[in-house]
């Protein structure tokens, strides 16, 4: 049973890779290219598993891209005070604000769904606040794509093979498309 487990579960993963969109994964590298060249600033936002890509990718594109990037999840301190004190909804626009967000920088979104009116809106409000500030938005998220398939600049969405496993394969792909962005910017 376990090795069906495994088989299925590999040809999932390779099913994904032969149907994820190299066009938004392109743009995406366009995009965090121009970013950088402009000397702009990169913010990684996810939660859950999401928020420990988002701490990866930031060691990632600082270190090999020498890109200034940021992630809020790597201040608990400021997180939790944040989520305590004005509530989680609000902790990623106000974070953003705080940072001073502008225009020509770029927000990275990692999540599954991507957002919605009734769940993950801290990610949601997060977009929002970059479009008022002219930022770049690039999201790798799966499911239909919630908000962020309409509001990012670069929406790579990590097709849905089989619904019993949408997080683990989302949040899988998260990795292997950032480590794709980062040595993609670094082959220019």
């Amino acid at each position: 049973m376990t090795k069906d487990y495994i088989e299925n579960y590999l040809r999932e993963t390779s099913k994904i890779s032969e149907l994820i969109d190299r066009d938004a994964i392109d743009e995406a590298v366009r995009i965090l290219r121009a970013t950088r060249k402009s000397d702009a600033r990169l913010f990684i936002i996810g939660v859950g598993g999401s928020a420990t890509n988002a701490s990866h990718a930031v060691n990632d594109f600082r270190k090999i891209c020498s890109m200034e990037s940021y992630t809020p999840v790597d201040n608990v301190s400021e997180l939790t005070a944040r989520t305590n004190d004005e509530g989680f909804e609000t902790v990623f626009d106000r974070w953003l604000d705080t940072s001073h967000l502008r225009e020509g920088d770029c927000l990275m979104v990692l999540s599954v769904g991507g957002g919605t009116d009734t769940v993950s809106r801290n990610l949601v409000k997060a977009m929002e606040f970059a479009k008022l500030r002219k930022a770049w938005v690039v999201s790798i998220v799966s499911r239909d794509g919630g908000a962020a398939l309409k509001m990012s600049d670069a929406c790579i969405l990590v097709p849905v093979v089989v619904d019993e496993r949408i997080t683990p394969h989302a949040e899988g792909w998260q990795s292997v498309i950032c480590h794709l962005l980062v040595n993609a910017m670094e082959a220019e």
